[in-house]
């Protein structure tokens, strides 16, 4: 019998989490390993439903799929990996899974704050190699931060913030009422920040949200950090800005290309630390996601009667 869905680029954890979670092979079944588009669609063929991770499905793909009629994006940006447009000319309804990686995602945005602050990863690799070398910018307490959007994972950021002494104050779309919290103006809050970092949804209106010019308004010295989309940003401003000393360091946890190609020039750029977009990755974060798919895939089979 064939299961309802197929995970068309399934990953061993992704796998066991799925086992964990009750998801046996009449729910889903699982194909291995990020994929190309031909096989994409090879894997696709016959399912009602595809749940994706990281491989995209183009309208080629459902095409090619005329059993299609749901997919289930294991995060919430599908955007970046669904054609969205093509989806709802054919009526596939695509799902989405949000809140759960909110608080990886926060803890990761300031563990790699901690990281270029206190320069953590040059002085490891320093000592490593039999040196002793480090140069730290400073202390965190008494520092502004600027959110550039005040969603769930930013209104994360800001509540550790506030407890590690950080000056909080965030550019949002609508008025949000978060004690500790300073609403201000984009250009103000580029102007007057010690550390920017965004937490914008990556949507065709926020595409290229701070470009080169909002870039350069940032006050020299300045740290940025990055969990959200690499989309958000001119990934190549950022990068000149660390060779000329506009930015006092960085840490990324996207890119426009993902995996990092080895020869990106990132990799041996200045005062930059990078994390593989693990920002959401936790057993915790994890967990909430899986249950969260097998709820929508269970609730989804009984709607459709299969």
């Amino acid at each position: 019998m064939r299961s309802f869905a197929v995970v068309a680029d399934s990953t061993p954890f992704l796998l066991d989490a799925f086992t964990r979670a009750g998801a046996d092979g009449t729910l889903i079944t699982h194909h291995m390993g990020s994929c190309d588009e031909a096989t994409m669609i090879a894997r696709a063929a016959g399912y009602p439903m595809i749940i994706v991770n990281e491989t995209k499905i183009s309208a080629s793909v459902m095409d090619a799929s005329p059993l299609l009629k749901q997919v289930l994006f294991l995060g919430t940006g599908a955007g970046n990996f669904v054609d969205l447009p093509a989806a709802a000319a054919r009526d596939i309804r695509v799902h989405t899974i949000k809140g759960y990686g909110d608080r990886a995602v926060a803890e990761h945005t300031i563990a790699l704050l901690f990281a270029v602050y206190r320069d953590i990863p040059a002085q490891n690799a320093s000592i490593r190699a039999g040196g002793w070398d480090g140069a730290p910018i400073g202390e965190l307490s008494g520092k502004t931060i600027g959110l550039v959007g005040l969603g769930a994972i930013g209104i994360e950021v800001a509540r550790i913030c506030h407890a590690l002494g950080l000056k909080t104050i965030a550019w949002a779309r609508r008025p949000i009422d978060l004690p500790g919290v300073e609403q201000v103006e984009l250009d103000d809050l580029l102007a007057r920040a010690d550390i920017v970092s965004p937490h914008l949804a990556y949507t065709q209106e926020t595409a290229g949200f701070l470009d080169a010019k909002r870039l350069r308004r940032m006050k020299r010295g300045a740290v940025f950090i990055n969990t959200a989309r690499a989309e958000l940003t001119d990934e190549a401003e950022v990068l000149a800005m660390l060779h000329d000393g506009h930015l006092a360091g960085a840490g990324l946890d996207v890119f426009t290309a993902e995996p990092l190609p080895a020869d990106h020039p990132l990799r041996s750029a200045p005062r930059v630390v990078l994390t593989a977009h693990t920002g959401w990755q936790s057993p915790e974060a994890i967990e909430r996601l899986i249950d969260n798919a097998v709820e929508i895939l269970e609730r989804e089979r009984a709607l459709l009667g299969l």
